[in-house]
């Protein structure tokens, strides 16, 4: 654990209301505890910064998103700390799919094993064509995928298929993911980053309000965990505090004078 405690598996840039995170483990950004916990540290920044309106990850390279964790660490470790590894990954990207801000994947290779765990728990998927393959293989190496991988995928999915792809440990081209409504997008390898770098800025002040984006993605995701009246009890409390902010009295008045809104994130 020492060999990676002083390595950087993490960035972290904001600008315009974008925080990119990158993962950057060569060749194929696999993730050990050290990054995770540079992953935990990142997206709290993101969070707790009132200036960041949309978190965006990428892998670093061309050929991969990431590949998951590194097997030769966990092959030499005790069962103990894998117990305590999956454990933090897990309170990691419950994290980020809590985050009440958009956070969008960019899926820029190949995506495998933990490294579509961490996809998963993103809100958006945005693939470069032809660029790689996803799934979740885990059961080649005699294990589940223990990152949220059967809870997350089986929520995406319906039930029947995403027990196919995990139990025949079954890669699909990216193509084949937006078939099955995986990925949301996949744009052209030219200009890709560029591209989805844009889309992201979209979600952002002035063109969106970007609080609401948060709160909608906010009452999705709790809401899909409680009862159906608990759900509603959380819309309801997340539209009172939007009715609150400053955004939606502009987006409202907007409208009556019919122009265009300008939002603030406010």
């Amino acid at each position: 654990m020492s060999a990676t405690a002083e390595r950087t598996l993490v960035t972290y840039t904001a600008t315009e209301g974008v925080a990119v995170i990158e993962l950057t483990n060569p060749p194929a950004n696999t993730y050990c505890y050290e990054m995770m916990r540079q992953l935990d540290e990142a997206i709290l920044q993101a969070r707790f910064d009132d200036d960041v309106h949309v978190l965006l990850l990428r892998g670093s390279g061309d050929k991969f998103f990431s590949a998951g964790a590194e097997i030769s660490m966990l092959n030499s470790v005790t069962p103990q700390f894998k117990y305590y590894f999956c454990l933090h990954a897990n309170e990691t990207l419950t994290r980020l799919e809590q985050t009440p801000k958009l956070v969008i994947a960019a899926l820029n290779g190949h995506t495998v094993g933990g490294g579509l765990e961490i996809a998963l728990a993103c809100d958006l998927r945005i693939a470069k064509r032809g660029a790689g393959r996803v799934g979740l293989p885990e059961v080649n190496l005699g294990v589940l995928p223990g990152t949220g991988g059967t809870q997350r995928l089986a929520r995406a999915l319906p039930k029947n298929k995403a027990i196919e792809l995990m139990v025949e440990g079954k890669l699909i081209n990216f193509e084949e993911a937006e078939a099955l409504g995986l990925i949301n997008y996949i744009y052209e390898p030219e200009n890709y980053w560029e591209q989805v770098l844009a889309f992201a800025k979209t979600f952002c002040p002035p063109n969106k309000a970007a609080k609401a984006v948060g709160r909608i993605k906010r009452s999705v995701q709790s809401g899909a965990e409680v009862s159906f009246s608990e759900s509603l009890a959380i819309e309801r409390e997340l539209q009172q505090i939007l009715f609150q902010s400053e955004d939606a009295k502009e987006g409202i008045a907007a409208y009556v004078d019919k122009r265009t809104a300008k939002f603030t994130g406010r």
